[in-house]
């Protein structure tokens, strides 16, 4: 679905299902150098189960226009821009490791907004070493390939997702190289990396937060390690998933996810 969000083209997928406004919303944000296709899985099934679903792509990636945001804040107000031009009141946040970082500040600018906060593969803070920015800024492809090496717990996922012989790791790297070469106007790897080692409000931003909070973990995650949640665990009173998996939980462990969120969802 195509909308204009702050006199540029946005789009959001719905899950195969036309958007009804009607219905209680679930917004799915990515993470860094990644679009909405990450959530397929999810927001198909989410949407043929009485949601109405968007994964974004956030401004400067994937499908939607515009300059890339400078901060984790203005995204987070991004997001609220997108729920009024399609009339949402009131929605579920679920963000992906950047993205849950955007969702949380969203639901803490307008907690009355959101009733539900969905962090996947999170950390606070999110810190970014600076040799993988460095690398980031002068060679991206050889930054993405490292982090691709540390984004799954092993080489093969069993079952594969979305299909029998599907390469999870071949995936994520075509994903993120499309991503580095659509966008002309800035190295999208430093962009989005940095945003997630400089953002600086969350535990500000968790105390403002109202609604119910799960937080969905890999154990074997080696990009936000479930070590680094404690604060967060603390500040917001979560829920906490521990899945079989690494960073890249939609991926390499679709059905747990699934599952977490539905029941995250069924809560508060």
């Amino acid at each position: 679905m195509k909308l204009t969000v702050n006199r540029h083209e946005a789009y959001a997928y719905t899950g195969g299902k036309p958007f009804d406004a009607t219905l209680p919303c679930l917004v799915f944000i990515h993470g860094a150098m990644n679009d909405h296709s990450v959530w397929t899985l999810l927001a198909r099934s989410f949407a043929h189960h009485g949601w109405s679903v968007l994964a974004v792509d956030l401004p400067g990636h994937g499908r939607s226009s515009g300059p890339v945001q400078g901060d984790v804040e203005q995204l987070a107000d991004w997001i609220w821009a997108l729920l009024d031009a399609v009339g949402v009141r009131r929605a579920a946040l679920a963000g992906h490791s950047m993205g849950s970082l955007i969702a949380l500040e969203a639901a803490a600018r307008q907690p009355q907004r959101a009733s539900h906060l969905l962090m996947l593969a999170t950390a606070y803070p999110m810190k970014v070493s600076d040799a993988l920015l460095r690398t980031a800024r002068e060679a991206p492809l050889q930054a993405i390939e490292r982090v691709n090496s540390f984004s799954f717990s092993s080489l093969a996922a069993k079952p594969s997702y979305p299909g029998p012989g599907a390469w999870l790791q071949g995936g994520e790297r075509a994903l993120k190289r499309r991503m580095l070469a659509r966008q002309t106007a800035v190295n999208l790897f430093e962009h989005d990396f940095d945003m997630c080692n400089t953002y600086a409000g969350g535990l500000e931003a968790a105390a403002r937060v109202s609604c119910p909070v799960s937080l969905l973990l890999g154990e074997r995650d080696q990009m936000t390690s479930p070590k680094q949640t404690a604060s967060l665990v603390e500040a917001l009173k979560a829920r906490v998933f521990q899945l079989h998996s690494g960073h890249s939980l939609m991926a390499e462990a679709p059905d747990q996810t699934l599952a977490a969120l539905r029941q995250a969802l069924a809560s508060g």
